[in-house]
């Protein structure tokens, strides 16, 4: 006679106590790493909105304050591989913890002297800080996260990404016009610093593997080679031609639209922040996307076709408040959109417990973009051609179109002949 195990004395309340306890590291998980996140962006979105002040404390121009984001990007991609491989190799909270500490440091130090020499150390120290998040993020919700869930737990991490651009904009040039630039500056080291305290008290978040066990086998050493895929290698191409597509957006839409159609700074920043928070909307709507299609290619298409449509006209018809802020959250939700479907196809990409580095080869395209966008953005604002900023977003977006077709088309092929052999 046999008896289900369910059906044992006690048996179904240890059932539901391993799921809720997995279901509470879950949510540990996902907290703790969506709020590295949102420092990140936050960080990210500092400098931007204080061009104004920079511009005229520190005597230089727009392609001065690019270059300044360029050292960053550069520092993020010559870091990201090894910073990959340190996550997969000491663990992501560790690596976190580092990178929030790097990262407050570099502000805390622009903010004490803040001089053109400084910025540019500030934005290489932060590129490093920043070079650790994605991969480290990944690697943890990919390890903890189960499959059927991990393109929701996706898209509330860049969910929260998102969140810190939209909220850094309307957050720092008010600090700055009330108190001063130094004090603005000072912002985003002590979220930093906030942000690492729960990191530091939780437990049971993160990716490393348990030591294997006399007589286990012990997991396979995964070269660099086995990272370095031709796949892998077009969705780094792939990130940077979407981190180039939207820079322009992010860092020069306020000035742009300023110097375009004489658009208040008050209502530019708004716009930008409508921009940036229905994008972290979409982000929330593209998860559920991404756990019920397989076709996270296609998403990405059409997506960035439909976007650089609206794109154009936000750069060409000089929209008046109202239809700018209705604009410009249109392009935001549909760029939102696409992302948990981006994180999924390099998710797939990945070699079993590279999870990290494979995260930081393919997001190192995201500092790629980084490194030509500013001074290329930059150079339009300088040779005053603000609509140009939204002109050639639009080429890059319906760049980035044909390339996910195109390369969706590739490694559909490829698969086809691999099943053949």
């Amino acid at each position: 006679m046999t008896m289900d195990a369910a059906a044992l004395p006690g048996a179904g309340d240890s059932l539901r106590n391993k799921k809720d306890s997995g279901r509470s590291r879950e949510a540990r998980a996902i907290t703790v790493v969506s709020a590295a996140h949102f420092v990140q962006h936050f960080q990210t979105l500092v400098i931007p909105p204080l061009f104004p002040f920079l511009t005229a404390q520190l005597g230089i121009g727009f392609v001065e304050l690019g270059f300044a984001l360029t050292v960053g990007n550069i520092v993020a991609v010559a870091s990201q591989l090894p910073i990959g491989f340190l996550v997969d190799r000491v663990g992501s909270r560790r690596m976190l913890l580092a990178g929030l500490a790097v990262s407050a440091l570099a502000f805390t130090g622009f903010g004490l002297s803040p001089t053109y020499l400084h910025l540019l150390i500030a934005m290489a120290f932060v590129g490093l800080s920043g070079s650790v998040f994605h991969p480290a993020d990944y690697a943890i919700l990919s390890a903890i996260i189960p499959p059927a869930r991990v393109g929701r737990a996706f898209s509330v991490h860049t969910f929260s990404g998102f969140v810190g651009n939209a909220v850094a904009p309307v957050t720092i040039l008010p600090i700055a016009a009330a108190f001063g630039l130094k004090v603005a500056i000072f912002v985003p080291a002590c979220i930093a610093v906030a942000a690492s305290i729960p990191l530091l008290l939780v437990r049971g978040v993160d990716n490393r593997q348990p030591i294997a066990h006399a007589g286990q086998p012990a997991a396979p050493k995964i070269g660099l080679t086995a990272v370095l895929t031709p796949n892998i290698i077009f969705l780094t191409g792939f990130f940077a031609l979407l981190s180039l597509s939207g820079s322009g957006i992010s860092n020069f839409s306020v000035v742009a639209l300023r110097g375009a159609f004489d658009t208040p700074l008050a209502t530019a920043s708004i716009a930008l922040t409508v921009y940036l928070s229905l994008q972290a909307l979409g982000v929330l709507a593209g998860g559920l996307i991404a756990d019920k299609t397989r076709r996270h290619a296609e998403v990405a298409s059409v997506g960035y076709a439909v976007n650089a449509c609206i794109v154009l006209a936000i750069g060409t018809l000089g929209l008046g408040a109202a239809p700018l802020f209705l604009a410009m959250g249109c392009a935001g939700l549909l760029g939102g959109l696409i992302m948990p479907s981006r994180d999924m196809l390099v998710r797939a990409a990945a070699p079993p417990g590279a999870m990290g580095r494979t995260f930081g080869v393919v997001t190192s395209g995201f500092s790629m973009g980084g490194m030509v966008g500013p001074l290329l953005f930059g150079f339009i604002m300088d040779h005053h051609a603000p609509r140009w900023v939204f002109g050639a977003s639009v080429v890059v977006m319906v760049i980035v179109a044909l390339v996910a077709l195109v390369g969706d088309r590739h490694a559909a092929r490829q698969r086809a002949l691999a099943a053949a052999e």
